[in-house]
């Protein structure tokens, strides 16, 4: 699949040193709990790859089906760029046009401002705030998880009133 300036595909033992890189960094961590990179191998994760250069963006998750999860990991870096917004929208289409997806679900901790905003921009809502009990609790833990979706029909909607914005009926 690709964006206008990515190209998305799965995930595979080749991008296993790229991932811990990526999961090497303690800013690009400081919100998530670590797993292993394998874990990250499949057709739910997907590498972003720079069409321009071809280095290796991050990655993006889209699981489910039916609902699913959108989920995103990108090298600092890549930060402020519009990358995650970008590979979001294009996931979300796809899933709403081509894939069956009825819903968009995402999480973060409530004090993660940048992903919250990248939510927004995907045109996903605020659903709820929720705690959590971890036993080992990252800084910030204390002010919840928020969940944000995106229903198919609120998709349709929006595209609806962004053709009648632009002219188009």
């Amino acid at each position: 699949m690709e964006t206008e300036r990515l190209t998305l595909r799965p995930l595979a033992r080749s991008d296993v040193d790229s991932l811990r890189a990526l999961h090497a960094d303690p800013e690009v961590m400081r919100y998530l709990d670590p797993a292993p990179v394998e874990n990250y191998l499949g057709d739910s994760f997907l590498a972003a790859i720079e069409k321009d250069t071809g280095r290796f963006v991050g990655w993006f998750e889209f699981k489910g089906t039916g609902e699913v999860e959108l989920g995103y990991r990108l090298h600092r870096e890549f930060w402020g760029l519009g990358y995650a917004t970008e590979g979001g929208k294009a996931l979300i289409e796809r899933g709403f046009t081509t894939g069956g997806v009825r819903r968009v679900v995402a999480t973060t901790m409530f004090v993660n401002a940048g992903s919250r905003r990248v939510m927004e921009k995907c045109g996903l809502r605020h659903v709820r705030t929720f705690h959590l009990d971890f036993p080992d609790p990252l800084p910030g833990s204390e002010h919840g998880e928020v969940e944000y979706a995106l229903t198919k029909e609120e998709w349709l909607r929006v595209q609806g009133e962004s053709h009648v914005a632009d002219g188009i009926s």
